[in-house]
């Protein structure tokens, strides 16, 4: 028997599974074949081959096959959650997220994959799992053409062009444009950081972090550069390496020109204009103008040296000094100076050799305004000031400017000679005690009156 209302055509079923429902009716769909007990569920369910949407939400005009759809949607608006679990409380506003959520509790996972045989708790989680091995990506960018084979990952590529933010932090306003940054951020004023590490239990307010942290342990560098084949643990910073490759530079100072390949770069930079200086270290109020270098002081009242030499064992507290200490082993020299002809294993210190034949001193002490060639001697210079002495003897407590006087010192103690006279055999814990002496030898007199 056939039933027929307005476009929609179709058949009852009668069927004989036992007695009492031999005479039950269902109605079949004429598409699809699929059997419905009702004449109204095969109505709704019709409307998924029409792709006809009759209900329309009063606030967004977003629109729905079904009125029970509009009705979970309306709820974001009036952020009404009726279904609670019994366990842990959390609210829903879907019937159905509620009894997803509720297997959490129960770990119940009804839905395999016929592949992989991975379990899930949900169908459309299945679903989605289930496009690795189809590699299907069903949602199309009609701008770039971009493919997804989830959904909410091309809402979010989207607004890469909308330049939409709805994620708004109830704190300072911020906006976002996904909700997991808006997350991410929001940990900036809770200090909440539940990601650590298994290793050296490092507490992290984002799992990315953390990811890129527990790299430091591994080694693993699984960003490589398809030009010069250089490696790195982060996808981001090989982004911004690449841009060394094509010269392109993004961002610019507004105070000096100076261009920068990446925003955080710029911002960085700009703190020598502002004199900004906004990480503080909690053990000595000791201020700096970048967290890393704050990260690499923090070092100092550790001890904490993670990156250590696999050829003589040497620890170093930041991985650049690693990696310069590393070429002392290898003998390589990367950077030399024409003039002169000397080498240096870092730019850093071929610039600092550099300034001995232009007589440059760019830094300058704020007290006295004697000027330095480096930052350091600056820096050793201005404790004579503030009568700052931060490396002490562990031996006798005896405290020093510079490292280097400690590390001096500290050969008074395990009468350790470095350094011998060629002539006679005398042996000095200093250099400049053996130069002091071989003026014995050699009658010079450098100094006059």
């Amino acid at each position: 028997m056939y039933i027929k209302n307005n476009d929609l055509c179709v058949k009852t079923v009668d069927t004989d599974k036992n007695a009492t429902q031999k005479n039950k009716k269902y109605f079949a769909c004429d598409i699809c074949g699929k059997k419905l007990c009702q004449k109204r569920l095969l109505k709704k369910h019709f409307l998924t081959h029409t792709k006809e949407k009759p209900h329309s939400c009063a606030v967004c005009n977003k629109e729905f096959p079904q009125k029970s759809n509009l009705t979970v949607h309306f709820r974001t608006h009036t952020n009404e959650k009726p279904f609670s679990c019994d366990v842990c409380h959390k609210d829903f506003s879907d019937k159905s997220n509620l009894t997803v959520h509720f297997r959490t509790h129960t770990n119940e996972k009804p839905f395999s994959c016929e592949v992989c045989h991975q379990d899930f708790s949900n169908k459309s989680s299945l679903n989605v799992h289930y496009r690795i091995h189809t590699n299907e990506k069903p949602y199309s960018c009609h701008v770039c053409n971009k493919e997804f084979s989830l959904n909410s990952h091309f809402n979010r590529h989207f607004r890469t062009h909308t330049n939409e933010k709805p994620f708004s932090c109830d704190v300072c306003g911020k906006k976002f444009s996904r909700k997991d940054h808006l997350n991410g951020h929001f940990r900036t004023h809770t200090n909440e950081k539940p990601f650590s590490c298994d290793v050296c239990h490092k507490d992290f307010s984002h799992k990315s972090s953390l990811n890129d942290h527990f790299r430091t342990h591994t080694n693993e560098e699984p960003f490589s550069c398809d030009v010069c084949g250089k490696k790195y643990s982060r996808k981001y910073d090989l982004k911004v390496h690449f841009r060394t490759h094509t010269n392109e530079e993004l961002f610019s100072c507004d105070v000096c020109g100076k261009k920068c390949s990446n925003k955080s770069g710029l911002e960085r930079h700009y703190r020598i204009h502002t004199k900004e200086k906004p990480f503080s270290c909690e053990v000595c109020n000791k201020d700096f103008s970048h967290k890393s270098s704050l990260n690499y002081h923090f070092r100092t009242h550790t001890n904490e040296g993670p990156f250590s030499c696999d050829v003589c064992g040497k620890k170093y507290s930041r991985k650049y000094n690693f990696k310069v200490h590393f070429r002392t082993h290898t003998n390589e020299e990367l950077v030399s100076y024409d003039a002169s002809g000397k080498k240096c294993s870092n730019k850093s210190d071929l610039e600092r050799h550099y300034r001995i034949h232009t007589n440059e001193k760019p830094f300058s002490c704020d007290v006295c305004s004697k000027v330095f060639c480096r930052k350091s001697s600056l820096n050793v210079h201005f404790r004579t000031h503030t009568n700052e002495k931060p490396f002490s003897c562990d031996v006798c407590g005896k405290k020093y400017f510079r490292k280097y006087d400690l590390k001096v010192h500290f050969r008074a103690h395990t009468n350790e000679e470095l350094f011998s006279c060629d002539v006679c055999g005398k042996k000095c814990s200093k250099k400049s005690d053996l130069e002091r002496h071989y003026r014995i030898h050699t009658s010079e007199k450098p100094f006059f009156l």
